[in-house]
C-alpha cells in the first residue's frame, strides 16, 4: 500500500491511500494503529510529508564509496547524528537555503528513510524489519561549512536548519519492499544525474541499524532513520556543486517514487 498524507480543502488533514488507477482512498484511523482504506474516493490537496517524525535519526558514512569519496575510513559502528522535527519538509516545497546563519555550501543527499511503526527496544537483526511501517524518500540535505569547519565537531548544526530534511512523496509500507537494501537510489539537480546506486552497498543495512538504534532505546512509533547516502554528493564534485537558489533536486527511490523540491534563499527582510 502507499500512503499519501495532504490537506485538504477543508484545512483538515487526512490520509489517503493511492490506487493502482490513480485515484485516491481515504484512510480512517490511526497510522500507528488501527487504521482502514474506505471507499471514499478523494481528490487529494496539498501534498504534506507522509507523517509527522517523533525523532530523526540519521547515519553518516553508510555507503562504501561515499566513505571512500569523503576520505573516511569505513567505520566500525554506526555514525550517529540527529535532526529537528522542525527540519522536515513537503514534497514541492522549498529548500531553503540559510541566510541569517549563512550558509554558502549547502549540499543534496538522496537517503532512503525508514519509519518505525511500532514501538521497540533491544530488537535483533532477525526480527527488526517485524517493527517497520514502512519506507520512503528522503533528502539530507546538508550545510557543508557548518557541519565541517563550524559546528563544534558535531555534525546537528549543519544538518538540521529548517527544510533540511524532505520527505515523500508517499510512505510505501513493507508488503510492497521485501528487501530495503536492493533498491535504485538516485538524485537528479535540475536534471542531471548526480547519485546513481543502490542500497546493497550500505555498509550497515536497514536490519542493523534498528539493532544498533534500539539497544538500550526505545523506538517510538513515527520514528524514521535516514540510513546514509551513496557517493555522488556535491562537495565531493571537482568542482564542488552546491544549491544555488532557482535550482530544483529530485530524490528518486525504486519502488517508492520521486521527491521533488525547489531551492531557494532565505528571506533576510
Amino acid at each position: 500500500m502507499r500512503i499519501i498524507r495532504h490537506q485538504a480543502t477543508d484545512g483538515s488533514i487526512q490520509l489517503a491511500a493511492l490506487q493502482p488507477d490513480g485515484t485516491a482512498r481515504g484512510i480512517q484511523g490511526d497510522l500507528f494503529g488501527s487504521f482502514r482504506v474506505t471507499d471514499a474516493v478523494v481528490t487529494p490537496g496539498r501534498l504534506l510529508a507522509p507523517l509527522q517524525p517523533t525523532t530523526l535519526f540519521c547515519i553518516g558514512l553508510n555507503y562504501r564509496k561515499h566513505a571512500e569519496e569523503s576520505n573516511a575510513p569505513i567505520p566500525k559502528f554506526p555514525v550517529l547524528f540527529m535532526k529537528s522535527p522542525s527540519a522536515v519538509q513537503n514534497p514541492g516545497e522549498s529548500i531553503v537555503l540559510p541566510r541569517h546563519l549563512r550558509s554558502d555550501e549547502v549540499d543534496y543527499e538522496c537517503e532512503l528513510a525508514v519509519v518505525i511503526g511500532k514501538a521497540c527496544k533491544n530488537v535483533s537483526k532477525a526480527n527488526a524489519l517485524d517493527y517497520v511501517l514502512g519506507y520512503t524518500c528522503a533528502n539530507d540535505v546538508s550545510a557543508r561549512d557548518w557541519q565541517i569547519q563550524r559546528g563544534g565537531s558535531q555534525w546537528c548544526r549543519g544538518k538540521t536548519f529548517d527544510t533540511f530534511a524532505p520527505l515523500g512523496p508517499c510512505l510505501v509500507l513493507k508488503d510492497e519492499i521485501p528487501d530495503p537494501n536492493a533498491l535504485r537510489i538516485q538524485t537528479f539537480l535540475n536534471g542531471k544525474t548526480m547519485q546513481d546506486w543502490n542500497t546493497n552497498d550500505m555498509i550497515f543495512d536497514v536490519p542493523t541499524l534498528i539493532e544498533f538504534l534500539s539497544g538500550s532505546t526505545t523506538l517510538l512509533p513515527g520514528t524514521v532513520i535516514f540510513t546514509g547516502t551513496p557517493q555522488g554528493v556535491g562537495f565531493a564534485m571537482k568542482p564542488p556543486v552546491f544549491l544555488q537558489p532557482g535550482d530544483t533536486v529530485t530524490i528518486d527511490i525504486e519502488k517508492i517514487g520521486a521527491l521533488t523540491n525547489p531551492v531557494v534563499a532565505e528571506s533576510t527582510v
